[in-house]
């Protein structure tokens, strides 16, 4: 049975995967003796598993000695597009309260780690449909991770390009070139290696939240959002959970593995066994965290001072950790606040310091991990050659004493770098201008198409006054939205790659 799924198309195999995972919800539904959603999830799950043996019948075919990376890299598009279909079913008629379009907008919203806060109310949402959001993120997560190695690096995407150079050179433990591994080897050998990590890191924090009083539910949704970091949650948020300070400091150490893939991985893709401090993504990334909450701190201590608070070391620490907490979170993507965020936004006087949170969610975690945006890599080259330029108006005949690593991203991969901010931007200006030409305020609208194309959904409720209530929108607005979220979670030079005849020529 395994071989046979080895050698169903990808589309197919995530598809069958969606289905056993509808057996998830079915039985916890049933646990707690709500039927309807647990026929739901059941007849859903059955009936996506015979559909997709049906195709794969249909479409088998004699195996091709070699399957291409361009057929996967189209796999992945189109598993974040028709794939929520399918997840969204069991999820339309277990609710029976909302559009298949609200549905579909949640799926795509989990699928890309998104994690937009639809239903503002989580009363409204029962336990296994909690469960059932947290599961498709996770799964877009782990998606990610594998896809990453296994498709993006091969093929100098998804932010691989800055560093280029590297996956062809390296060699597996035959002693083959990983550059040139047949696509189904490559994404087999590479699940291989993540899977096991990425289920065993979501256990672990699991179990540490259950162990200082979390409930089941509550711990394993965190957990599950923490690594997919798609900051969705059953309570409305980390703030909301039971165990306060000790639970946000779990969370906070897991939230350092969307920093960088040495975190998790060091022997895969263009990744070199070098130590994780040697890491410039993973030092930026600490710099960030360091410098912006000092900088927040500072502004609060002033703050303080208006209101006689100076000395109040409570309150200084409160502020500190909410603000440390909320930085590195938003920096990843995830999008949770901390329980002290609104306590450090109160004694500083900033009602909401909205361009902060939308600036680090912009700049997102690291390359080949489960968050979004610009991804740090990218910045730190061009931070290089920003730095490169003002030496050289100094001394305009100098060398740069930089090694051939650091050579190599200040150069090719800043340029390449610069082209791809300059798509982000060309592509945040033009999501912001449909929604705003469907009736969206320009405010809202500039947050909701930072958020999409950030994948940080969070920032529709952090990021402004008064939260953005999506589900009130018209449709044009909420299709919008899913394909930005789309474009953001693969980034927009794998689209034009996979609009390139180039790619696709023998």
């Amino acid at each position: 049975m395994i071989r046979a799924l080895q050698n169903m198309p990808l589309l197919l195999q995530f598809t069958a995967i969606a289905g056993v995972a509808m057996l998830l919800p079915s039985i916890y539904a049933l646990r707690l003796e709500e039927f309807h959603i647990a026929r739901s999830f059941l007849y859903s799950g059955v009936l996506t598993l015979f559909v997709t043996s049906l195709i794969a019948v249909a479409v088998r075919a004699e195996k091709d000695d070699e399957v291409r990376l361009q057929r996967y890299l189209f796999a992945l598009f189109a598993a974040y597009t028709i794939l929520p279909i399918a997840l969204a079913f069991p999820f339309y008629e277990a609710l029976g309260t909302t559009s298949f379009l609200n549905a579909y907008l949640e799926m795509v919203s989990c699928l890309t780690t998104t994690g937009f806060v639809l239903f503002e109310d989580p009363g409204r949402l029962s336990p296994a449909l909690h469960l059932w959001r947290a599961i498709v993120g996770w799964m877009g997560g782990l998606m990610m991770w594998v896809a990453a190695v296994a498709v993006f690096s091969p093929l100098s995407l998804g932010g691989y390009e800055v560093s280029a150079r590297s996956d062809f050179d390296q060699f597996n433990e035959h002693g083959q070139r990983l550059g040139r591994l047949d696509a189904g080897r490559r994404w087999r050998r590479t699940a291989l290696h993540l899977v096991p990590v990425y289920v065993g890191l979501t256990l672990v924090l699991w179990i540490l939240l259950m162990v200082i009083g979390e409930r089941s539910l509550t711990a394993m949704t965190h957990a599950m959002s923490v690594m997919a970091t798609s900051g969705i949650s059953n309570v409305g948020g980390i703030q909301e959970a039971s165990t306060g300070l000790a639970g946000e400091i779990l969370v906070f150490l897991f939230l350092f593995f969307a920093l960088s893939r040495k975190t998790f991985a060091t022997e895969l893709g263009a990744t070199r066994r070098e130590k994780l401090f040697d890491d410039p993504e993973f030092r930026f990334a600490i710099f960030l965290v360091l410098v912006v909450p000092t900088l927040l701190l500072l502004r609060h201590w002033f703050g303080a001072i208006d209101v006689d608070e100076e000395f109040n070391l409570t309150a200084a620490f409160k502020a500190a950790w909410g603000s440390i907490f909320t930085v590195l979170s938003f920096l990843s993507t995830t999008g949770f606040e901390s329980a002290d965020w609104q306590t450090a936004q109160n004694w500083s006087g900033l009602s909401t310091p909205g361009l902060i949170l939308l600036g680090l969610s912009m700049i997102g975690g690291g390359v080949a991990t489960t968050a979004g945006g610009v991804k740090l890599l990218r910045v730190y080259a061009l931070y290089l050659q920003g730095l490169r330029e003002m030496e050289r108006l100094v001394h305009p005949s100098s060398v740069s004493a930089s090694g051939s690593k650091t050579r190599r991203i200040r150069r090719q991969g800043a340029l390449i770098a610069w082209v791809f901010f300059m798509l982000f931007a060309l592509s945040m200006a033009a999501v912001t201008l449909m929604l705003t030409g469907l009736g969206i305020g320009f405010q809202d609208g500039l947050v909701l198409a930072i958020s999409a194309l950030s994948t940080t959904g969070p920032l529709a409720q952090a990021a402004v006054q008064s939260p953005i209530e999506i589900l009130s929108e018209a449709a044009g607005v909420k299709i919008v939205l899913c394909a930005a979220m789309v474009l953001g979670r693969l980034e927009t030079l794998a689209i034009i790659a996979l609009l390139s005849p180039n790619l696709w020529r023998n």
